[in-house]
């Protein structure tokens, strides 16, 4: 019969049968403490020892305990990542390749979405801290002061990606934006063309469209070539924001012979809603993207784009984090190249 009185909270007994650790160790010849750093830190094991640990764990059923050993170790052997989204796929193969190297080491990612919103941000990255991620990595380099103020404090280490600031004071691992979007406004100068327009992300919020709005200005301005104001939209990334944008851009008198756009996913919408009008794209119509998606070389015309290295920042941002929780001395910063692609949609203009 209930007593009506709490029961004290005792751990979940193990299931009979359930394999556990001695186990392990006692069926692949090794010790305890053995079995425990092949599961946990497998850098620090010869690999032969870690592939035999790890054949008897999986043939034993062992599952270990992460909840218990993060009691012990103070360590949750998690890694949190807040990306925008995973609707555009060079975010998923940025995060793909980070939890392949995590995996390799032993640790879980935990993912979550801010959809270029500081403040959901900065929720995001509290769920985070009180769940135990031991490291975090963040997408661009503007951030709530609370946010980075919260991670400080409790001495969480975190990295910057998508981005590199020379004279930031805080971890980055990424490229220059702007310097990327300069490099691809020559380009299209060089070509001849002087009549320039531009299909931007949303800058506010997002210091990545921010800077490669601003690399196309100071290209621009360089070779003394003029951007009007109203040749300038910001729209969401999105394909139906890239056809509206040209639809405005078709109305400029005069009208534009090139777009830059400010990722794939907007030039692959400026790129249809050109060729639903009837215009040459490249003869009478250069555009331009930003990423390199897969799709980006299959299109008809293909795409110029700059190929940015997604797979390669979510393999060094691990690498960076997991270095930092080690003790091992690793550099703040680490610049990686984007590279200028060009495909079937630039050419001189026709005049």
């Amino acid at each position: 019969m209930p007593t009506g009185k709490r029961l004290p909270n005792r751990p979940a007994p193990t299931p009979q049968g359930a394999a556990t650790i001695v186990d392990v160790a006692r069926v692949a010849a090794v010790s305890v403490a053995t079995v425990s750093r092949a599961l946990s830190r497998p850098e620090r094991v010869r690999p032969e020892l870690v592939a035999r640990v790890r054949s008897v764990a999986t043939r034993l059923g062992y599952v270990p305990h992460r909840a218990a050993r993060a009691l012990v170790s103070r360590r949750s052997a998690t890694i949190g990542a807040v990306v925008p989204t995973v609707d555009n796929a060079i975010f998923a193969k940025a995060i793909q390749s980070l939890q392949r190297a995590l995996d390799e080491r032993g640790y879980r990612l935990l993912l979550a979405f801010d959809e270029y919103d500081l403040a959901r941000e900065a929720a995001q990255v509290r769920a985070m801290v009180e769940h135990g991620v031991d490291g975090l990595v963040l997408v661009g380099g503007e951030h709530d002061g609370p946010t980075l103020d919260l991670l400080r404090s409790r001495g969480v280490p975190f990295v910057y990606t998508w981005m590199f600031a020379a004279a930031g004071a805080d971890p980055c691992i990424g490229f220059d934006n702007r310097r990327s979007m300069v490099r691809l406004t020559h380009h299209l100068a060089d070509l001849g063309h002087r009549r320039f327009a531009v299909v931007s992300g949303i800058t506010r919020g997002n210091d990545r469209a921010a800077e490669r709005l601003a690399g196309v200005r100071d290209a621009l301005a360089a070779r003394g070539i003029d951007l009007p104001p109203a040749n300038v939209v910001e729209r969401p990334y999105g394909i139906a924001e890239g056809r509206s944008a040209l639809g405005l851009l078709l109305a400029q008198r005069p009208a534009p012979t090139a777009v830059v756009c400010g990722n794939d996913v907007l030039a692959f919408g400026v790129l249809f809603e050109a060729l639903a009008h009837g215009i040459d794209v490249p003869r009478s119509l250069s555009i331009t993207g930003f990423d390199d998606l897969d799709l980006s070389a299959q299109l008809t015309p293909s795409l110029t784009t700059m190929r940015v290295p997604s797979a390669e920042m979510g393999r060094r941002a691990a690498e960076f984090l997991l270095s930092r929780i080690g003790g091992d001395a690793v550099p703040d910063k680490l610049e990686l190249e984007a590279e200028l692609i060009v495909r079937g949609t630039t050419a001189p203009p026709a005049s």
